[in-house]
């Protein structure tokens, strides 16, 4: 039985791309039979604002679509530190206390500052994982994308990511938590953007070293504004709670986007077929 699932985080309204990213997951746990999960991704710290948990809801129904919600990240913080702790009694962690400012120009590649030079005991640091340690433990990896095919795992092209933030307030990074998530609530077919495809070398490393198991990954085709740029909380893009609110039909607006039919000024980064 398929499992997918859509994991918004509070930290602004969602918008076009958002809801035709809930619409790809749950179509295709649908056209399969399976469980289509809401998870609400809010361990953004002071930026997570609780009350966008039920405008999300109230979207998703507008759109015409069910669901069975997961356990927020936010219950689950001890699950994140047993995994840090774990990976660190490997060896594979070591601190880093650089800020984005001293990373600038490194075009997101940590260049391994504090791997040579560690930090001085107290002070704060972020953990970050030794893609070369790792990998030699676990030797060549793959993983399969239903539109990609399978593919050779590289999580070197990402560097030493972080896995636990400096900010006690947002404790594990992105990697760590949805890793960890999927595993949980038995996610078999992770569907997100394709801008994420790169990520999932560094997710497949963790599911190695943690012992978890290996979903398939399904990186649709991404919502374009009229500057080619895609969608995104941070530029202002329209929200669904707006449309919402203003009458617009959603159900009509699903269908739409599950047809190739954007709105006004939207266009698609790849083919519709692509997505299916």
């Amino acid at each position: 039985m398929e499992v997918t699932r859509f994991a918004p985080s509070p930290n602004g309204s969602l918008h076009l791309g958002h809801a035709f990213s809930a619409i790809v997951a749950h179509d295709l746990a649908v056209a399969a039979g399976g469980r289509f999960l809401l998870r609400i991704e809010d361990i953004d710290g002071a930026r997570s604002r609780p009350e966008l948990a039920q405008e999300f809801r109230d979207d998703l129904a507008w759109l015409g679509l069910s669901w069975e919600e997961v356990p927020a990240q936010s219950s689950r913080i001890d699950h994140y530190e047993v995994a840090a702790a774990t990976l660190a009694a490997m060896g594979l962690l070591y601190p880093c206390k650089c800020t984005r400012a001293d990373l600038a120009g490194t075009q997101g590649i940590y260049p391994g500052t504090c791997k040579a030079d560690p930090p001085l005991p107290g002070t704060a640091v972020a953990w970050r994982l030794d893609v070369a340690q790792a990998l030699a433990r676990t030797g060549p990896l793959n993983w399969i994308d239903a539109l990609a095919g399978e593919q050779a795992a590289r999580p070197d092209l990402a560097g030493d990511v972080v896995l636990v933030r400096k900010d006690a307030d947002t404790p594990a990074s992105y990697h760590l938590a949805v890793t960890l998530d999927d595993a949980a609530d038995g996610v078999t077919l992770v569907t997100r953007g394709a801008d994420l495809f790169e990520a999932t070398h560094v997710h497949r490393l963790l599911q190695d070293l943690l012992g978890l198991p290996v979903p398939r990954w399904h990186h649709h085709t991404l919502l374009l504004d009229d500057s080619g740029t895609k969608l995104a909380k941070r530029r202002g893009s329209p929200s669904l709670a707006d449309r919402r609110r203003a009458g617009e039909d959603g159900l009509a607006l699903a269908q739409a986007l599950r047809t190739g039919q954007m709105p006004g000024g939207i266009t698609l980064s790849a083919p519709l077929h692509s997505v299916a």
